[in-house]
């Protein structure tokens, strides 16, 4: 059996690699969360690809519907939107996806909806190489570093965030400039917390609620459509946010702190989402935080 990197046996699959970038493969868009077949302890299935999640999981109600048992690791601690909870952790799954078989540890329980949705890949999957998605045409590829010049081309203010090392992009919500982390699996709208949208004067146009739900739990968030949104080179009018009802608690907002400095890294109110990332090409290099976005040609 193939103990391989993400990075390796995706390459190396059935995408027939040109040069260093894989062909374009068709994904399943399914109420805004991108999906990819895969087999899971010989179960045909398919995994969600979420750049906002740093671990790799695999859905309690596949496991429950297929009887499954696999070896127990280490129980982890899942902080969501709306709380954080313990959870069971997989070691050695059998997984073959892109026609390459290798086995996962570390795989945490998690609640990912119907049975029908196998599991979920995170920051294992995005930290590995730079991932194209094409949203209004639901394809994917992947480009290794040395063959794009990330640094070069990226046109939208990113970084990593210090202490998650996980993406972030600097959007502007009515002339107000916010850092935003980048996940692919909120399939909402931009999701702020509730000071950020004070500040981008949206209090006071709130058109309704709605339930959002998170990795453990869910939560009521009012939204408001913005005048204006600024990503990148782009500017957007009408794009709806959502954010917290008043009282509504949330894991929102994070911002990394050495101990003993005044000195933090950038402040993270929210999160980018699939309404404003659908109409794009998005290219994203995980690892060092930096973002291209286009309209499809």
């Amino acid at each position: 059996m193939k103990r391989l990197s993400l990075f390796t046996f995706l390459l190396l699959s059935s995408c027939h690699v040109f040069g260093a970038v894989t062909q374009w493969v068709d994904f399943t868009l399914d109420n805004g969360h991108v999906f990819l077949p895969v087999t899971i302890d010989g179960i045909e299935s398919r995994v969600m690809l979420d750049s906002g999640a740093q671990i790799n999981s695999i859905n309690r109600a596949f496991v429950r519907k297929h009887d499954l048992e696999f070896d127990k690791g280490r129980p982890v601690n899942v902080k969501g939107v709306y709380g954080v909870e313990k959870r069971k952790a997989y070691n050695n799954v059998n997984v073959e996806i892109f026609g390459t078989t290798f086995n996962l540890d570390s795989l945490v329980e998690t609640n990912l909806g119907h049975h029908s949705n196998g599991m979920l890949l995170g920051a294992g999957f995005f930290n590995s190489f730079v991932v194209q998605l094409d949203y209004p045409h639901r394809k994917i590829r992947l480009v290794t570093r040395d063959s794009v010049n990330m640094k070069g081309v990226a046109n939208v203010p990113a970084t990593t965030q210090q202490g998650t090392g996980m993406p972030i992009a600097q959007v502007e919500i009515n002339g107000v400039p916010l850092w935003l982390r980048i996940d692919t699996g909120n399939a909402g709208t931009i999701l702020i917390n509730r000071r950020a949208a004070s500040k981008a004067n949206l209090l006071e146009k709130v058109e309704g609620t709605s339930t959002s739900f998170g990795a453990n739990s869910s939560g009521v968030n009012e939204f408001a459509t913005s005048d204006m949104v600024k990503f990148g080179p782009f500017e957007i009018s009408n794009v709806k946010v959502s954010f917290p009802a008043e009282g509504q608690t949330t894991n929102l907002e994070s911002q990394y702190k050495r101990t003993g400095s005044r000195i933090g890294g950038k402040k993270v109110v929210g999160l980018i989402g699939y309404d404003l990332l659908k109409d794009f090409v998005v290219t994203l290099d995980y690892r060092y935080g930096r973002l291209h976005i286009n309209v499809p040609q």
